[in-house]
């Protein structure tokens, strides 16, 4: 059959090949082509339908082979690989743990089965690790870059720490939607949402495009709330230690990251949850009060969602431009085979880390359109930043 296939595919061409004849077994279908004239475009009618009927047979097959092609060369370049798995948050940092568990099950799903090695290059929100991959790659897909939830927005809100453009980011998804809360220590004098306006709360932050530091400094001044931010922390882990010294009252963290660092706390009411930020509502937290709610303008309601897209965006992972499509494609479908995989959501599930994933290609869109935020809501929020 796929010698028939392969001489009526010649008729596409100026140059029909001429095939020995086949066996008494061909049966019915294409006729066997015995010479250049049974193979020509100009033979009968019956003949012309039934190639027809064999060309799209053609283009399937030359489809395959192309597809088997790429595949056999993805998995060419990445066997015997190593990929970097570049974190820009701190060792500790719930990031940190949400990417090393994505590191031991990822390369089970890529062509070739490459090692997967994870690096932490902190600094800047994630800015520093972003712009270091967006400029210098390398953009062979050896490479792949976890960020901070707002890294996409900070070309509108913190340009001049931004030198990467994220809707020219190839992302291939994230592990999780979020919704992040603020908590405090059980000492600290604020102990509601209602006491910030008029009550100082001291924040340990790690660094401006986190939201441990975005979010209150909006809050301050859409709401005229008391958070006084203090940045610098390497990490989540860091934060605590400082909570629990007496350095800091509190701080915001993605509630996934609350339930994996301090489940402890939780337990022993070490700490209470203030409020959450959050695009819906969080089942697992009815009674505490959502940030969101205190907008009540449309101009508060537009600039507050602009802070909180990075939850939707949650824990994002991508590449840098240039790397090969067909190399994007396996690791976006590795990737979606990952978030899937049952060994995978079982070890999340024991480590407290949820799984609400978006595709590359979800991500990418959700990255643009925050990209096209209109250029007064942009400015209300950066004005909002710049006071410390």
């Amino acid at each position: 059959m796929l010698d028939q296939i392969l001489c009526a595919c010649d008729q596409g061409t100026a140059k029909p090949r001429v095939r020995p004849a086949p066996s008494p077994r061909w049966g019915e279908g294409v006729p066997p082509c015995r010479d250049e004239t049974s193979c020509s475009p100009t033979s009968s009618a019956p003949k012309r339908r039934e190639h027809v009927f064999v060309l799209p047979l053609c283009a399937m097959l030359s489809a395959f082979m192309a597809s088997s092609a790429q595949a056999q060369d993805v998995a060419s370049f990445y066997a015997g690989k190593t990929i970097r798995l570049v974190v820009g948050i701190d060792v500790g940092s719930g990031y940190d743990v949400n990417a090393r568990l994505l590191a031991r099950y990822l390369p089970n799903h890529i062509p070739g089965k490459p090692a997967i090695v994870v690096q932490n290059q902190p600094g800047a929100g994630s800015a520093t690790m972003t712009s270091q991959l967006y400029t210098a790659g390398p953009f062979d897909g050896t490479t792949i870059g976890a960020a901070f939830a707002g890294m996409p927005t900070q070309p509108l809100l913190q340009p001049g720490s931004a030198r990467f453009d994220p809707v020219k980011l190839l992302w291939l998804g994230n592990t999780n939607r979020e919704t992040h809360v603020t908590y405090v220590w059980h000492t600290a004098p604020v102990q509601s949402l209602d006491d910030l306006k008029s009550k100082q709360l001291i924040m340990g932050a790690q660094a401006p495009g986190s939201s441990q530091v975005d979010f209150p400094l909006v809050a301050n001044a859409l709401f005229g709330l008391k958070f006084k931010v203090i940045p610098g922390y390497g990490s989540t882990s860091k934060i605590n230690l400082a909570l629990e010294s007496g350095e800091v009252q509190g701080t915001i963290a993605a509630w996934t990251s609350v339930k994996t660092l301090s489940s402890q706390w939780l337990a022993d009411k070490k700490i209470k949850v203030l409020a959450q930020w959050a695009l819906r509502p969080n089942a697992e937290l009815p009674d505490v009060p959502n940030a969101l709610d205190l907008a009540k303008t449309d101009a508060e309601q537009a600039a507050l969602r602009l802070v909180l897209a990075r939850l939707d965006i949650g824990r994002p992972f991508f590449l840098p431009p240039g790397v090969p499509a067909e190399r994007v494609a396996a690791l976006r479908r590795a990737f979606d085979e990952t978030v899937k995989d049952p060994a995978y959501l079982e070890e999340a599930k024991k480590l407290s880390i949820d799984i609400d994933p978006l595709t590359g290609t979800e991500l990418a869109a959700l990255v643009e359109q925050v990209s096209k935020t209109p250029a007064d809501t942009v400015a209300r929020v950066r004005a909002a930043l710049e006071h410390k």
